[in-house]
């Protein structure tokens, strides 16, 4: 669910992004009293910008402010209304055919906005623009390096998945639930990514959250699981058809690794779409996950899984620790 990062440590989630989902948050209407501290990252290829922030009614309190621009209305009369005289333009190039402008149009595409409030550093952290490093973690260094610090993440109260945890037991986000399938074991609840606007069928973005709980990533899958993952892409694949017309050979269905929050859950989105994440350091496709769990039940414990980390991440400097021990060797 994180917009435009192609590691993201933390989430959060996110530790994913915390939802607006008290009375205060809910209501706001502008951005009243928001002041900006820095630029965390201009991502000018996807049109997003990640701000640091604050509120002047509690300025002890941070706040990661997501602005990103929505795709062109496509019906004929906004286009229309764009190709206008009411759109202004300012030539900055011409060459025989070819000119470029910068144009002004009379009425401005909406701007999505996100707001984490309040953000904790490691929220920061995730959207602030930093050097990535590709790591190979072994099973060793699983068991011996990410596990405990993952785990000591949770005692610490540093990461916190209690938001996926109200979505599932129906504390929260009801209303945007696309399909649930309510068996413990088996069972997920699929509902939008919030990335997605909810409108637009091309960037269709969802995410399928198993009800089945203690399982953080990939590393937790073993052949017990498998019922459970067929289950997922069974179902979301038919409930995504028939609701929005999307067929199976259009959409990709993936996991992270690390995730971004560690609840497991799979991503679902559409083959259009142009997006981080989606590459060979960090995503797993679902059907490849089932074939390799079929071939070798405890694969993923097994296997050596290569992963990006960013230069301030804890978990990339736990990594970078046991390296120099063994050079001291």
């Amino acid at each position: 669910m994180d917009s435009g990062t192609e590691n993201n440590q933390i989430e959060e989630p996110e530790s994913k992004k915390q939802k607006l989902s008290n009375s205060d948050e809910k209501t706001r209407k502008t951005f009243e009293g928001a002041k900006v501290v820095s630029i965390l990252n201009n991502k000018t290829t996807q049109k997003c910008l990640f701000l640091h922030g604050k509120f002047e009614d509690d300025k002890e309190k941070d706040a990661v402010f997501i602005l990103e621009r929505k795709p062109f209305d496509t019906k004929t009369e906004s286009l229309q209304a764009l190709l206008s005289d009411k759109t202004k333009l300012t030539g900055d190039l011409k060459n025989d055919i070819y000119s470029t402008f910068s144009a002004l149009p009379s009425v401005q595409n909406d701007i999505k906005a996100t707001i984490i409030y309040p953000a904790s550093e490691k929220h920061l952290r995730k959207y602030r623009k930093q050097d990535i490093f590709v790591v190979k973690e072994t099973k060793e260094d699983y068991n011996m390096i990410t596990k405990p610090y993952v785990e000591q993440q949770f005692v610490d109260k540093i990461f916190n998945i209690q938001w996926v945890y109200n979505i599932l037991d129906h504390k929260a986000e009801m209303e945007r639930i696309i399909f649930e399938d309510q068996n413990e074991e088996t069972g997920f609840v699929l509902l939008p990514d919030m990335k997605w606007d909810t409108k637009d069928v091309d960037s269709f973005y969802a995410i399928a959250l198993p009800r089945k709980r203690g399982l953080k990533s990939i590393r937790d899958l073993d052949e017990s699981h498998v019922e459970m993952l067929k289950n997922m892409r069974s179902k979301s694949l038919a409930v995504i058809a028939d609701n929005f017309g999307i067929k199976p050979d259009r959409l990709r269905m993936y996991f992270h690794y690390q995730p971004s929050f560690y609840h497991l859950h799979v991503h679902i989105n559409h083959i259009e779409l142009d997006l981080p994440g989606t590459g060979a350091l960090r995503a797993h496709l679902l059907d490849d996950v089932i074939e390799n769990l079929l071939m070798q039940g405890d694969y993923y414990q097994r296997k050596t899984v290569s992963m990006t980390l960013q230069d301030s991440d804890k978990l990339l400097a736990a990594f970078r620790a046991k390296e120099n021990n063994v050079s001291d060797v």
